[in-house]
């Protein structure tokens, strides 16, 4: 019988490591676990700078800050030395930003990746654990293609470790509440002007919280044995709900989509469907490939064969956000918390 795998003891880095995830992360395991060593893998040097005065080494003795790039395979090598557990959180995610400069993407979210499960493999890292986007399933734009590819990577990886013990699995989710670009800060911004700009009035998004995004990625790591896309049950949200929860006294101007946007989003479809397993809160799509044997895991028993016509999208969820949510959430980006 197979039993979770304890991350305490164990060296954890995490690429992207000054990012919004990873800064909850390493305060996360720093509050909840004790790990040999903690990791920062990052290419900001000043991030990197602030967080050292947030967490001084005397308090903190398992933190260590690495500078480097992911699409720097040698010194991937150095920074992978002796690493028990991957986060893989680094990635050029701007939509926008994407589709007018779309091959520094795909050196970042698809050779980037590349190189971080090579490496992971020569060095002997026991779990890698990719973080995707809604985006990738059936993506409309460049973010989310590479992001498809990436996670195409991750699961493939398992099939050639050979005798190595690294296992590969990703962790997809929606929009987080507050993070870098997002929405929330700048509907703030925006109401200060007095007129909020919405680009579709039906849009709808699922939405995540850092702290539940952190916590999913932790249980994705207890539980993976290698292969699997886990997708935890979220809710969605509509557009003019949080237009109204952050600016009730505002004018809209409907601006239209942005190149890349879609009016709803999808984290699983009718295609990935038949390979989908229901749990109580969460979903595991499971690999196509001849070499999966998920069901010898014992982390996936008593999971439910989602029908084939089942599709996980944010306009046809089943939970949503009241306007009192949003607001409770709308009040934590505000005081930074």
């Amino acid at each position: 019988m197979e039993t979770e795998y304890d991350i305490n003891d164990k060296t954890i880095l995490v690429t992207g490591g000054t990012g919004s995830f990873g800064k909850k992360f390493i305060r996360t395991i720093l509050d909840e676990y004790k790990p040999k060593k903690l990791i920062v893998f990052s290419r900001d040097e000043l991030k990197q700078f602030e967080m050292q005065q947030e967490y001084n080494e005397k308090s903190f003795p398992a933190l260590r800050f690495f500078l480097g790039d992911i699409r720097d395979r040698e010194r991937l090598y150095r920074a992978l030395e002796g690493v028990d557990v991957i986060v893989h959180a680094a990635a050029l995610k701007q939509v926008v930003a994407a589709e007018y400069n779309p091959f520094e993407v795909v050196k970042t979210n698809i050779i980037g990746t590349q190189n971080i499960i090579d490496v992971a493999m020569d060095c002997g890292v026991e779990r890698v654990l990719g973080l995707s986007t809604d985006k990738a399933a059936n993506p409309i734009n460049l973010y989310g293609a590479t992001k498809l590819c990436s996670d195409k990577l991750f699961i493939a990886a398992n099939a050639y470790v050979g005798r190595k013990n690294t296992r590969f699995s990703v962790v997809r989710y929606g929009n987080v509440v507050g993070s870098r670009g997002s929405v929330i800060p700048f509907f703030l911004e925006k109401r200060k002007e007095g007129k909020i700009p919405i680009t579709d009035q039906r849009m709808t998004r699922f939405w995540i919280t850092l702290e539940q995004g952190v916590h999913f990625v932790l249980q994705g790591i207890q539980k993976m044995i290698g292969g699997e896309l886990f997708v935890p049950k979220i809710p969605s949200m509509n557009i003019m709900d949080l237009a109204q929860a952050i600016a009730p006294d505002c004018k809209h101007e409907i601006v239209g989509i942005r190149p890349g946007e879609k009016v709803h989003e999808l984290m699983i479809s009718r295609d990935d469907a038949r390979n989908t397993l229901e749990f109580d809160d969460y979903y595991v799509i499971q690999p196509v490939q001849d070499w999966w044997d998920g069901e010898k895991s014992s982390t996936l028993k008593g999971g439910r064969l989602c029908p084939d016509d089942f599709e996980y999208r944010s306009d046809t969820n089943d939970r949503w956000l009241s306007t009192e949510k949003l607001k409770e959430l709308i009040l934590q980006v505000e005081n930074g918390s």
